[in-house]
């Protein structure tokens, strides 16, 4: 997933699509590969994942934030996307608008237009700036198999929504919220951001701590906390059930399509059917009503699958993917900890550097920890939160789903039942006397 720098075997689809230029290969390491599909102007991420500065007390900074969290005042919304065609590149822009009461604004409305990248680049410098805290993951990058979907209504409005969600889930959180890169992301002109982003270290400075944090995941951590450790176990757990979960999902609405598919064909058959059989000619056309209302039941069944469940179930296989991040990137440093701390016992004449360098890297370590933790109780509400919606939804959906087509079951029945009494009630009965006579004879 993208946005995982310290990983040195993960590899995304769009690692692949960089084959030619040497500094896009380079580009790869520092984990910035989400341009645009057709964009011929790459724009590098900004800054490296551990020189942000960090708060001395990281306990009193969430408590301080979450005393006032049911007050909300920002509120963002994605919306109005619009395409762009240029001599080099074709890419989607949508609308940002912004409200707010917060003083540190200068205005209580912004409206901004982002394209992908820009999202992207958002996502990176929070990553940067809070290692350990729980940034909610962007939509996937378009796949190459899906090109020339790319610009499909559909592709683009569950976009807008994924977007949507993972600013608002930044404007919720108490600490990245308050981010300068998320107040400039939400204010800032267009050449302004642009300014903005080229600011931070540069390449070499960025390749730098790329190789220490894939040094870091090499080393490996000695003494985990049993904490972290349950943590990591709980995330691999969720991580493989969400991901079958996902899979079914979507060979379920697979086959849900296949069968609407197959019932749009049925109902043409029977109609046409009926006008060559006059004696089953009602039935039939019964027949193809039932079909053509179950279809319409079928389609927005379909549509629920589409637009709630599978969502929710995807979001959740992306944030899983981020939480094996945060944990790796709180691992490395701790590993960054331990090595130094090995370090200082083999070089005593560097004691003193050494010693300045641990305690930094443990104030650091701290607030890695406290910031996890403080946000992984946060995503644990959200995750059960969103899940039980989706799983509510689509059971009463299912049970709506299945009552309406046994209506429309029933209905035809029904009818059918009271034309055969019909029919039987014309036929009228021997007089009794008649049968007398035939059977006098038998007596006889």
């Amino acid at each position: 997933m993208s946005g995982i720098i310290v990983d040195p075997t993960a590899e995304s689809a769009s690692t692949q699509e960089i084959t030619t230029d040497v500094s896009e290969r380079m580009l790869d390491l520092d984990e910035d590969d989400d341009l645009e599909v057709f964009s011929k102007d790459a724009t590098l991420a900004d800054g490296s994942l551990f020189n942000a500065s960090m708060p001395t007390s990281p306990a009193s900074m969430i408590n301080q934030f979450e005393e006032d969290a049911d007050e909300k005042d920002i509120f963002v919304t994605v919306d109005n996307p619009e395409s762009h065609v240029t001599a080099i590149e074709t890419f989607i822009t949508y609308r940002v608008l912004t409200k707010t009461t917060r003083s540190e604004f200068d205005s209580c409305e912004y409206e901004v237009r982002r394209r992908y990248q820009d999202f992207h680049w958002l996502k990176g410098r929070l990553e940067e700036a809070h290692p350990t805290l729980i940034v909610h993951p962007l939509p996937e990058k378009f796949v190459m198999k899906g090109m020339v979907e790319r610009f499909n209504e559909d592709f683009i409005e569950t976009r807008r929504k994924a977007l949507h969600r993972f600013l608002n889930r930044i404007a919720d959180h108490p600490i990245l919220s308050c981010s300068e890169d998320f107040k400039i992301f939400l204010t800032a002109e267009a050449s302004e951001l642009t300014t903005h982003k080229k600011q931070g270290p540069g390449f070499l400075s960025r390749m730098g701590d790329t190789v220490r944090a894939v040094a870091a995941t090499v080393r490996g951590v000695k003494n985990r906390p049993e904490e972290f450790t349950a943590i990591q176990e709980y995330v691999d757990t969720f991580s493989q059930k969400i991901n079958s979960l996902d899979k079914v999902a979507l060979r379920i609405l697979k086959e849900q399509k296949e069968y609407l598919e197959d019932l749009k064909e049925c109902e043409p058959m029977y109609t046409l059917w009926s006008g060559s059989e006059d004696e089953l000619a009602e039935p039939l056309r019964g027949m193809a009503g039932c079909i053509d209302r179950c279809c319409r039941e079928t389609g927005e069944q379909v549509n629920q699958l589409s637009e709630n469940l599978v969502p929710a179930l995807h979001e959740y296989v992306l944030c899983a993917e981020t939480l094996k991040a945060v944990l790796r990137r709180r691992d490395n440093i701790q590993a960054d900890v331990e090595a130094k701390s090995e370090t200082l016992a083999n070089k005593m004449t560097e004691r003193e550097s050494l010693k300045e360098e641990i305690d930094k890297l443990e104030d650091k370590m701290e607030f890695a920890n406290n910031a996890l933790k403080g946000d992984w109780e946060r995503w644990q509400k959200n995750m059960r939160e969103d899940i039980k919606a989706a799983f509510m939804c689509t059971a009463e959906k299912n049970i709506d789903y299945y009552e309406k087509c046994l209506a429309v079951w029933e209905s035809f029945l029904l009818s059918q039942r009271s034309d055969l009494t019909v029919e039987s009630s014309g036929e009228q009965d021997p007089a009794p006397q008649e049968i007398a006579k035939d059977e006098a004879p038998q007596a006889t």
